[in-house]
């Protein structure tokens, strides 16, 4: 397993199962959506440590009509809310709200959004770190060379069980709050 040694100037996060809860039926409104306890503290920590942090999402409840670009705004402005609560906020919010069977360029695995993160922000794959809960979200750091690390939360248990074999050489922590802890002490002593 690679260990992540150095700091990171860029964070991209996945959403659900990262930041909030998830559901196989979907996060369909702000009601639905609740923090995954110390992941929006952690948020803060990366703001503190000096990190740029997004958050880049597959949102297809919006290509199967699940929900509305309304409804998932009002859902990323109660995540903002909440994470200000604590002090701490998001560089930006990145998603690609079309279904499965459009075959997208932006739908990680496909890494469009995180080339587009990156470029945006003005940072290499060196610099940025992605952290998600599911094979599609570390194919999409490993497609332009980004570290990822896979928390067990969200989908991260399932999809560890189901892809042991393509996760040997990558990280794997229980949550967000475990890997910015790491990144953290990584920082004071590195």
């Amino acid at each position: 397993m690679s260990q992540i040694s150095r700091s990171y100037k860029l964070i991209i996060l996945d959403r659900d199962g990262v930041i909030n809860k998830d559901s196989d039926d979907y996060i369909k409104s702000p009601a639905e959506w609740h923090a995954i306890y110390g992941s929006l503290a952690a948020i803060a920590k990366l703001n503190k440590m000096g990190c740029k942090v997004v958050v880049a999402t597959n949102q297809s409840g919006i290509g199967r009509g699940l929900f509305s670009e309304d409804t998932l705004e009002q859902i990323h402005q109660k995540m903002q809310r909440e994470l200000a609560v604590v002090g701490g906020s998001l560089d930006g919010i990145f998603y690609c709200p079309h279904h499965p069977d459009d075959n997208c360029e932006c739908r990680k695995p496909k890494p469009k959004m995180l080339l587009h993160i990156l470029h945006k922000y003005n940072m290499t794959p060196k610099e940025t770190l992605v952290i998600g809960d599911s094979l599609r979200d570390i194919k999409a750091a490993k497609a332009i060379g980004c570290d990822s690390v896979l928390v067990k939360t969200g989908k991260g248990e399932r999809t560890l069980a189901k892809y042991a074999d393509e996760l040997q050489d990558i990280p794997v922590m229980d949550t967000l709050a475990a890997v910015v802890l790491l990144l953290y002490y990584n920082q004071l002593y590195n």
